[in-house]
């Protein structure tokens, strides 16, 4: 039997000199306790030496990925090819079983075999001769450095840690400039306080601040290329007529000094936000034209790299950045957030409240799908991440316009869905509008009798009015009582509709009008009764 072994120095082969011994797997280690030992069990055939590391790393990277090198296939014809009918024992079954394909040569990948490269592993310096302790070990290290890179495939393009500070210092930009332009306005304000209302563009506001100094130079100062002209025009007014305190000029050179601090922070943060696009644009594309470059870049950083977020599935990059109120609420059972950071994001933030949820969601599993694209992928095009967009966006304008369909069956059917509907007040037709004739009433009535009662009072007494007097009285005592008795029984009844109370009061109100003309007619009869007595 005949043993293949990888070096980082190259190709060993040994012959097996006592092959009863593999057979006791459990007790092999003894026989290599020293190389006088292994000798005995193992012979070396022949070792092919590595020219330099990159035939070194060629050689380590195609049994890596279980191909055979061609410095492996030509020490396998030269060498085995002529005891062909030999056994091979090889560490790897994979790489054995390309040997077998190619070579037509037996391979053997066992236990036994695996425990009898880790003795020759450890014997290593005693069973190749002619190869110093030194070399061997500065071999190793040179291809494992070489390997590991090559594993990495190592690209300065594709280095996601310079998104993760860069957003990091933009975030911390942002944080120091507004502390200070609120410390430049409130500083300034004490001079110039007018100024802050009118321009309110911080750095606009810097730059003015910076070019007039004192109030009093607005007026000689030119503002033309910093605001617009009314803006200008309202500047200088105010300034006229500014209630500010005056300061010396230490005081205006320190706040000038705090403006050029803002301003070139500015400058500086505009262009870290084009580097950070840029950086975008090449590690992330499809995950840039899904989400935008500040959400991807804050995903990658939360995420602690490209390739771990790239392991995270889509419901867990859907509510990445809202931890602590997922796990608040699932301490006090309430409802879970429905989204994070990709809240942030220009399509979700495009969509009415509502369906805020629905977007994230499927926004969410888009770009879960982009960003394993992007990490694991070998091509740099965003057009996977501009198809999703695409897809995400008809979906949108189908839920804006309600137009949701049903995925199962036909598609043709509209989805059941209960739809809100406001139920407004029945309004009752009032037929009380449609005669122009008032309507009596039983009070009506009433009120007519008690008039007549105290007209009749005035006319001169006599027999035969008496007893029609006193028939009046039976009458007014009648009404008096059917009087006392309605409200009775109205308070037994329900309570009245309020149609009904409207059509009373118009009738008390056109009651009310005629009135006065009935008691005009009343009086012309009385006149006319006395002339004829006399």
């Amino acid at each position: 039997m005949l043993v293949l072994f990888e070096t980082a120095a190259g190709y060993a082969i040994f012959k097996v000199l006592d092959e009863s011994k593999l057979e006791q797997v459990d007790s092999l280690f003894k026989e290599f306790d020293t190389p006088e030992k292994a000798n005995k069990i193992l012979k070396l055939k022949h070792f092919e030496k590595f020219q330099d590391t990159t035939e070194a790393l060629a050689a380590a990277t195609a049994l890596v990925e279980g191909k055979i090198g061609k410095s492996l296939k030509k020490v396998l014809k030269k060498v085995v090819a002529k005891e062909a009918h030999e056994q091979l024992a090889v560490s790897d079954a994979k790489l054995g079983g390309v040997i077998k394909d190619k070579l037509e040569l037996s391979c053997v990948h066992s236990p036994a075999v695996a425990e009898l490269m880790r003795c020759i592993r450890s014997q290593m310096e005693g069973l190749i001769t002619g190869l110093p302790p030194r070399e061997i070990s500065a071999m190793s290290l040179g291809l494992a450095h070489s390997l590991s890179r090559y594993k990495l495939k190592f690209s300065p393009d594709k280095v996601d840690t310079m998104i993760v500070q860069a957003i990091s210092l933009l975030d911390d930009l942002d944080k120091e400039l507004n502390n200070y332009i609120m410390r430049c306005r409130e500083w300034y304000g004490w001079h110039f306080p007018e100024l802050g209302k009118i321009v309110t563009d911080n750095l606009a506001y810097c730059k003015t601040v910076r070019k007039i100094g004192d109030r009093t130079n607005v007026a000689g100062s030119d503002l033309s290329e910093l605001l617009p002209e009314e803006i200008e025009a309202e500047v200088k007014l105010a300034a006229e007529i500014s209630m500010g305190t005056e300061v010396s000029e230490q005081d205006i050179g320190n706040i000038r000094h705090l403006c050029d601090q803002v301003i070139e922070i500015s400058e500086y943060r505009a262009q870290l936000y084009d580097y950070l696009k840029n950086r975008m644009m090449a590690i992330a594309p499809n995950l840039t034209v899904m989400v935008g470059e500040l959400v991807g870049a804050r995903l990658i950083s939360h995420a602690g790299s490209l390739l771990n977020l790239a392991k995270h599935p889509a419901s867990t990059v859907q509510i990445l950045g809202a931890e602590k109120a997922l796990f608040r609420a699932l301490k006090t059972r309430k409802d879970t957030p429905k989204y994070g950071l990709i809240y942030h994001a220009s399509l979700v933030g495009q969509t009415t409240a509502k369906n805020k949820g629905k977007i994230s969601r499927m926004l969410a599993a888009k770009a879960a799908l982009a960003i394993r694209y992007d990490a694991l992928g070998e091509d740099t095009n965003a057009e996977m991440g501009a198809e999703n967009r695409a897809k995400l966006e008809a979906r949108l304008r189908q839920l804006e316009e309600r137009g949701i369909r049903r995925i199962s069956g036909t598609g043709k059917a509209m989805a059941k869905a209960d739809v809100y509907q406001h139920k407004s007040e029945v309004k009752i037709y009032d037929p009380s509008g449609d005669s122009t004739i008032p309507s009596t009433s039983k009070k009506r009535k009433f009120e007519e009798v008690e008039q007549e009662e105290e007209g009749d009072a005035e006319v001169p007494v006599t027999p035969k009015v008496k007893s029609k007097k006193a028939k009046k009285e039976v009458v007014v005592e009648e009404a008096a009582e059917v009087v006392e008795e309605t409200p009775k029984k109205k308070k037994k009844k329900k309570k009245v509709k309020a149609e009904e109370e409207v059509e009373m009061e118009e009738a008390e109100e056109v009651e009310v009008a005629a009135e006065p003309t009935e008691k005009k007619k009343k009086k012309k009869k009385k006149v006319k009764e006395e002339a004829d007595d006399e």
